[in-house]
C-alpha cells in the first residue's frame, strides 16, 4: 500500500510542476517574451493547455468572476499541496 501512496505522490509532483510551467509560460506568452508563432512554444502550450484546461475549468465553475484574474492555478495549487499533505500525515495508517 505504500507504493500506491508513493506513486500517488509522485503523479502529484508532476501536477504540481506542470501546474508551475503553465503559469510562468503564460506570464512570458503575455509578456511577448516568448511568441505562439514559435513550433516549440506553441505545442508545448498546446499540450498543457490541453492537460489542465480540463481540471481549470472545473474550479472555475465554483469560483466569482475576477474580470481577467484567473485564480484557478493558485486553487489548483494549493489543492494539490493539501491532499499532499493529507496523504504525507495519513501515511502511517497504510502501512
Amino acid at each position: 500500500m505504500l507504493s500506491i501512496l508513493q506513486i500517488i505522490m509522485l503523479l502529484l509532483d508532476v501536477m504540481w510542476f506542470l501546474v508551475i510551467v503553465h503559469i510562468i509560460l503564460s506570464w512570458l506568452i503575455n509578456f511577448q517574451v516568448l511568441n505562439l508563432g514559435q513550433p516549440i512554444v506553441g505545442s508545448i502550450w498546446d499540450g498543457l493547455s490541453r492537460l489542465l484546461e480540463p481540471i481549470y475549468s472545473r474550479i472555475r465553475r465554483f469560483m466569482p468572476d475576477l474580470g481577467g484574474i484567473d485564480l484557478a492555478p493558485l486553487v489548483l495549487l494549493i489543492g494539490i499541496f493539501a491532499l499532499q499533505t493529507i496523504i504525507r500525515n495519513n501515511a502511517h495508517m497504510f502501512v
